[in-house]
C-alpha cells in the first residue's frame, strides 16, 4: 500500500446547501461523519463534487473552519484550496494547513488556457512560498476536461525536483488510466489517486494509492469490501452505482440520490450554474440504485 498519509477510499465528498444558497453546514457535517463511520478512509473536501469554484472564498473557509471546529479527524481529510487567483489560492491553502487539514489539492489557475509550464510553476511556487511556515502537502488536481489546463507528466518531474518535500501526489480525474499510470510511476512517494472506484484493485495491488470518487459518496461501504477485502462482487456492485450517472449531470446526480438515500430532499439542492438533476434521470438513478442494492447480498 501508499505510504502517503492518504489511501484508500476517499469519497469527494457533496456541499450540501441551504435554502438561502450558502452552504448547509449541519448537512456538510452530518455526511462527512457518515461516510467516515460507513466506509470511507478520508474525504475530499470542496472538490468538484463539493461546487467548491460556486462558493466564494469566504464561504470555503467556513466550511472548512466548521469541519475542524466539528471535532472530525483532520488526518483523515484533505481540501481543494486551488483557484484562479493566486492570492485565493495562497489564502485557502494557508487556512487549511492552520486547521490542521492532512492536504491540499490544487486545482490549477482554470480561466486562461494554454499558459506556458512557467506559469503553473510559478503558481504552485507562490503557493509553496506563502505555507513554508505550515508546510501542508499539497496534491494536484488533474481534471483537464474543467480546468483546460493539464498537469502534465514532465510537468510532475519539474514540481517534484523543486518541491520534493512538499508534492505529495495527484487526483487524476482525466478518465485516462494510461496517464494515471505514468504518473504513478514517477516516484514510489508520489500518490496517484484515479476518480474512479473501479481502479481499487489495482490500488490494492499498490498500482495506486486509492480513488478519490465522487461516487463514492453512494457507494463508500461496497467499495471499502473492495480495497480491505479484494472483494470482486462488492466492486462490481460498486461500479455499476456510478455507470448509472453516464451520460447525466454528475454533481446533481448524486445529490440526487444522496437526497434518496438519506430520506433528506434538501441534499438534492445546487448552486447555480449547476440545476436539479431532471425528473426522469432522478427516477432512473434511484430504482437503478434500488435494484443493484437488492442484489447485493451483505
Amino acid at each position: 500500500m501508499s505510504s502517503t498519509p492518504f489511501s484508500g477510499v476517499i469519497a469527494a465528498i457533496a456541499t450540501p446547501v441551504a435554502e438561502d444558497g450558502g452552504p448547509d453546514i449541519d448537512r456538510c457535517l452530518r455526511l462527512a461523519r457518515h461516510l467516515l463511520e460507513h466506509g470511507c478512509n478520508g474525504l475530499n473536501v470542496l472538490g468538484t463534487t463539493g461546487e467548491a469554484t460556486s462558493f466564494s472564498r469566504e464561504e470555503r473557509m467556513a466550511i472548512m473552519t466548521a469541519y475542524k471546529q466539528s471535532g472530525l479527524p483532520m488526518q483523515r481529510l484533505m481540501v481543494g484550496t486551488g483557484a484562479a487567483a493566486i492570492a485565493d489560492a495562497i489564502a485557502l491553502t494557508r487556512h487549511a494547513a492552520e486547521l490542521g487539514f492532512a492536504g491540499a489539492l490544487l486545482l490549477p489557475p482554470f480561466y486562461y488556457k494554454g499558459v506556458p509550464d512557467e506559469g503553473l510553476v510559478a503558481y504552485v511556487a507562490a503557493i509553496v512560498k506563502a505555507t513554508e511556515t505550515r508546510p501542508i502537502p499539497l496534491y494536484l488536481y488533474h481534471f483537464p476536461a474543467m480546468s483546460g489546463l493539464a498537469w502534465h507528466v514532465g510537468l510532475i518531474r519539474r514540481l517534484l525536483d523543486m518541491f520534493p518535500s512538499r508534492i505529495a501526489g495527484l487526483k487524476d480525474s482525466s478518465g485516462d488510466m494510461s496517464f494515471a499510470r505514468a504518473a504513478a510511476a514517477i516516484s514510489r512517494n508520489f500518490a496517484v489517486f484515479p476518480s474512479t472506484e473501479a481502479a481499487l484493485l489495482e490500488a490494492r495491488r499498490g498500482d495506486f494509492a486509492g480513488c478519490i470518487s465522487a461516487t463514492a459518496n453512494c457507494n463508500a461501504d461496497l467499495c471499502a469490501r473492495a480495497w480491505e477485502n479484494g472483494d470482486g462482487a462488492a466492486l462490481e456492485a460498486a461500479v455499476a452505482i456510478r455507470k448509472l450517472f453516464d451520460g447525466k449531470p454528475l454533481v446533481s446526480g448524486v445529490k440526487a440520490l444522496l437526497a434518496h438515500i438519506h430520506g433528506d430532499p434538501a441534499l438534492a439542492r445546487v448552486k447555480p450554474p449547476l440545476a436539479p438533476l431532471p425528473a426522469a434521470d432522478r427516477a432512473a438513478v434511484v430504482a437503478g440504485h434500488d435494484a443493484i442494492r437488492a442484489r447485493r447480498v451483505a
